[in-house]
């Protein structure tokens, strides 16, 4: 019986020697035009995943090569556009820093942008893809202001700004339903101070007329209403503060006796607080 353990044991083990001989991945170096060319027919093929593979294999296997620099930025565009965008911020921030002075180096600063921006949440969620992605942003602009990556920068950089207005401005309401006043005009106020030529401008003063009128200070929500007044005479928010100003009995202020010099921010603050 102790014969016959002795020989399983042995037939055991030799097959877990074979299955594991068998699995084990074999280094076979290749000529680096072959891989990157492999590597460009999966990206052509839109197996974007495949072919960040294969330009990290080129990377791999070749890393002083002039191959390898380019196929640095490709795995990052590729990884972009496999929607994998931690690996192609990874690859391109990897370019930028060990070819700084390059001119792809633009290009790597922009896939860093984008990749940021196409992981902005909605306002209800968390923000700081969205600070991340503004931050890039600028500094492709920054950088490279004559680039046409500066050119689509500076339109992201506007959406994303108000996307950071909305995240205030949906802090705010919920602040204001739920009658916590104070709390809620300091969120209308920094979206006035932070994101001052945004779309969510005329509703931040509106709101904190609402917000003035509910705590009862009737010459602070006037002054904010007529700020509104001058600067968005035929908004819908304006047509709101009046209706909202004269259901409460409170007298309507002339948006024409404005100062025009300042902004309009900054004169209320002035007015307010000065």
């Amino acid at each position: 019986m102790r014969l016959i353990f002795l020989l399983l044991a042995m037939a055991m083990l030799a097959g877990c020697q074979s299955r594991r001989i068998s699995t084990e991945t074999v280094y076979v170096e290749r000529e680096v035009e072959s891989i990157y060319a492999t590597a460009i027919e999966r990206m052509e093929a839109g197996s974007y995943g495949d072919a960040a593979d294969q330009f990290d294999e080129v990377e791999r296997q070749h890393p002083y090569s002039e191959w390898a620099r380019r196929a640095m930025l490709m795995a990052a565009y590729s990884n972009y556009q496999a929607g994998n965008y931690e690996e192609a911020i990874s690859d391109a921030e990897r370019f930028i820093a060990l070819h700084p002075g390059n001119r792809s180096a633009p290009y790597a600063y922009y896939l860093v942008a984008i990749s940021h921006f196409e992981q902005i949440l909605d306002v209800g969620r968390d923000q700081q893809a969205t600070v991340n992605a503004l931050n890039a942003l600028e500094q492709v602009v920054r950088r490279y202001p004559d680039t046409r990556y500066a050119q689509d920068a500076r339109l992201k950089i506007d959406m994303t700004r108000d996307h950071l207005a909305g995240k205030e401005m949906a802090i705010g309401r919920w602040y204001l339903r739920r009658g916590f006043y104070l709390a809620a005009i300091n969120r209308f106020r920094n979206v006035l101070d932070d994101f001052e030529t945004t779309t969510h401008t005329p509703e931040a003063l509106h709101r904190i007329v609402e917000s003035y009128v509910a705590l009862g200070v009737d010459q602070e929500a006037t002054q904010v209403a007529a700020v509104l007044g001058y600067n968005f005479p035929g908004s819908i928010w304006y047509e709101d503060t009046y209706r909202l100003l004269t259901e409460e009995g409170i007298a309507i202020p002339n948006p024409d006796l404005q100062p025009e010099n300042p902004s309009y921010w900054q004169r209320l603050r002035d007015r307010l607080f000065g």
